[in-house]
């Protein structure tokens, strides 16, 4: 592997190289023995599940109440914070608690998002795949990577970084091209035949440099965690019954889940989208995967596809943006389910 070495780990003091990363475990040493911690990133260790990744709302195992991201947990980090005023900031930075309010996107967004969309394909999902078969990826902190896997590894990008991580060390190296990232990340070329079948952009030119603004990453990977702490919310509370994981599908960049009974024509993706062709700016959308058994509703308004769409626009001057964005979701999983 090529790049600076940064080198951290669970046990490294709080002045260490942040790169390396163990989310849960940097949660659980600012509780102490009081709590245990749940948090929105992928931790260590590699799981060997059906999922190949943790749950990072899963109270399983906890010794102590949980303090988490979600109203299902003992205590919510918005709590939290309440008595530790403090730690606010490091609670919105991980999209925990003492939310903040987006800005709107800058309109570098979508040349940046492309550029970004190229490498989760072609680089950052077959990191993961190669070793699990899985391609999905997650929100990670300022930006988006795999959940980890083998020997506790993991590869994700970082503002304009792309970091390699493998056993609570880390190495780094500026994103410049799909060649120089898959070399980094893969030991090898970019896997440009692995999604020959989905909808994804072409590789384009493997050398050309990723036209990637900083300012641009930085409003992404605040969508994407903002995205994961509305989705995780939704997913956590009763009635989104039958619910599977939230993950970052790299075929159309977005966050999503599925919820609700499928024999009964009510199942249907609850998703966030950093913008696409058919609407360019970020967005939420439901889409009943029956669309033709559900009920009738004006809630039912997107334009290009059967279902429901909410612009980021619509929701921008919210003062809770975290609560528009859940109760659009609700209405719509409310209507589901009859």
């Amino acid at each position: 592997m090529h790049g600076r070495i940064v080198i951290t780990t669970s046990d490294a003091p709080d002045t260490a190289d942040p790169s390396a990363r163990d989310a849960r475990d940097e949660a659980q040493r600012l509780v102490e023995g009081r709590f245990t911690a749940r948090v929105l990133e992928p931790s260590p260790p590699a799981v060997d599940d059906e999922w190949f990744a943790d749950d990072p709302t899963d109270p399983a195992g906890a010794e102590h109440p949980v303090v988490g991201p979600t109203s299902a947990a003992d205590l919510t980090w918005t709590a939290w914070v309440r008595d530790y005023p403090d730690q606010a900031a490091w609670a919105a930075d991980r999209w925990l608690g003492a939310y903040r309010t987006l800005g709107p996107p800058p309109p570098t967004l979508p040349e940046t998002r492309l550029a970004l969309h190229r490498l989760a394909v072609y680089v950052l999902s077959p990191a993961r795949r190669r070793s699990t078969g899985k391609i999905a990826l997650r929100w990670t902190l300022d930006g988006f990577g795999t959940p980890f896997f083998g020997d506790d590894e993991q590869v994700r990008v970082a503002g304009t970084e792309l970091i390699r991580q493998s056993r609570g060390t880390a190495v780094s190296a500026p994103l410049t091209s799909l060649n120089a990232a898959a070399a980094f990340a893969l030991d090898g070329p970019p896997d440009v035949e692995w999604a020959a079948g989905f909808d994804v952009p072409p590789p384009g030119d493997l050398d050309e440099a990723l036209p990637v603004d900083p300012g641009a990453v930085a409003w992404l990977g605040d969508w994407y965690g903002f995205s994961y702490s509305v989705l995780e919310e939704l997913r956590s509370e009763d009635a989104s019954v039958d619910a599977s994981r939230v993950q970052l599908w790299v075929e159309h960049f977005d966050c999503a889940f599925e919820c609700l009974p499928e024999d009964e024509g009510r199942r249907a993706g609850f998703g966030m989208s950093p913008g696409d062709d058919g609407i360019p700016e970020p967005y939420l959308y439901v889409v009943p995967w029956a669309f033709d058994r559900v009920p009738a509703s004006d809630l039912w308004n997107a334009i290009g596809f059967r279902g429901a769409a909410l612009r980021f626009s619509e929701i921008a001057e919210a003062r809770d943006q975290r609560g528009a964005a859940l109760d659009f979701l609700r209405a719509r999983r409310s209507l589901l389910a009859g």
